[in-house]
């Protein structure tokens, strides 16, 4: 089992480095590994063709997550939400008091608390994931992640730091999508810097699944995406296309820029799918697209967040540089439509498939170390239980 959920990742990290060695003169793109990721060229300008074509794209998959009755969801009948007996309790007010002191020490980047302000952005996301668990548990009565599976939130941590450095690796190939002009201005040795990163990375997986759980205290949005069109897909199809695009993305990395998002995302969820493994697309085989919708959403709903305090903590020039996790975006053909934000505005629907690719990568380590990977507090039908 455990090879067969091995081998296509490793053709996942192998297939770049193949095609780049018959790209490149040197064999590997400018500025590989060099971590992390620094500007390498600028991107094509913009193109109307390939920024409506987006669009549509975008307009598809925006109406199915605010109009599904259109798309042929009938939805379920809504179960009222229990009465919640419990009060916030104290890690909402404890992470709450984390996220809004390093808020604002990231975004008025004083220094008179010394080297804490290049610290600022892991406990301010520590705190926002606490305060969002503290919500969950209002609402679930009691019921949340660091309530109930503690050890689960952490393994999504360390899991972060891993996903996180697999999805960072492929943006060497496309030329730097993303990258971090305030790194080599830290008062760091590199070790510094790397572990600074990394630490940073643990916030990413367990926001989004406690993001994905206050969704679920929504009865309404439990029900509306179920009893719609049913997709299966087939995973060795899947692993196959998903190993084209990364192939292609390496040799044509502005036309494709977009196959970074798509192309693991469709290997990890061929994986799954080949091996009969629980996954959000298991159950949109069978017309129920909640799980992927939701996980989608938390991604987009998050994405607000990452991209508002990531253009808060540089928007001021005149004050000293401070945030090494800070990142610009230089995406061909649509880098256009900024508001507040590094993110162009198509750009946003780029996490919803990125939120999915998070869980699956989750769920396939679950299976790959044989840890318990349901997210999902509420008791869920034993199938959906990996």
């Amino acid at each position: 089992m455990k090879w067969k959920l091995l081998w296509p990742v490793l053709l996942t990290l192998l297939i770049p480095l193949m095609v780049a060695w018959l790209v490149y003169p040197s064999h590997l793109p400018p500025k590989f590994g060099e971590f992390p990721p620094q500007f390498v060229a600028n991107a094509p300008g913009f193109s109307l063709p390939y920024f409506l074509a987006m669009l549509a794209g975008v307009i598809y998959i925006g109406g199915l997550i605010l109009m599904p009755q259109y798309f042929g969801f009938k939805g379920a009948p809504v179960e009222p939400r229990a009465k919640s007996t419990k009060s916030l309790p104290w890690w909402f007010w404890a992470g709450g008091i984390v996220m809004g002191f390093f808020w604002w020490l990231m975004w008025t980047r004083i220094t008179v608390f010394g080297d804490l302000v290049h610290w600022a952005f892991t406990p301010l996301w520590w705190g926002f994931i606490f305060l969002l668990d503290g919500i969950v548990y209002q609402r679930n009565n009691g019921d949340s992640l660091f309530s109930k599976k503690p050890v689960t939130l952490l393994i999504s941590a360390g899991i972060s730091i891993l996903g996180w450095v697999y999805f960072e690796y492929y943006d060497y190939f496309v030329l730097g999508n993303w990258y971090y002009p305030n790194a080599e201005q830290m008062p760091w040795s590199k070790t510094v810097l790397t572990l600074e990163f990394l630490v940073t990375y643990s916030t990413v997986t367990p926001v989004l699944f406690q993001w994905f759980n206050l969704l679920h205290t929504f009865p309404k949005m439990k029900v509306r995406y179920q009893n719609g069109p049913k997709m299966v897909l087939n995973g060795n199809q899947m692993i196959f296309i998903g190993s084209v695009l990364i192939a292609a993305m390496v040799y044509w990395p502005y036309a494709l820029f977009w196959a970074v998002w798509i192309g693991p995302f469709a290997v990890m969820t061929g994986i799954l799918m080949r091996l009969n493994i629980w996954n959000p697309f298991t159950d949109i085989a069978q017309g129920n697209w909640t799980a992927g919708v939701l996980i989608g959403v938390s991604s987009l709903l998050n994405g607000l967040f990452w991209e508002m305090w990531n253009y808060g903590s540089n928007v001021n020039q005149s004050l000293p540089i401070t945030n090494p996790n800070y990142w610009i975006y230089d995406i061909p053909y649509v880098n256009v439509i900024h508001i507040f934000s590094e993110m162009p505005l198509l750009g946003y629907f780029g996490y919803i498939p990125f939120g999915v690719l998070v869980w699956q990568v989750f769920i396939w380590s679950g299976k790959f170390a044989g840890f318990d990977t349901n997210i999902l507090i509420k008791p869920v039908p034993s199938n959906h239980i990996n």
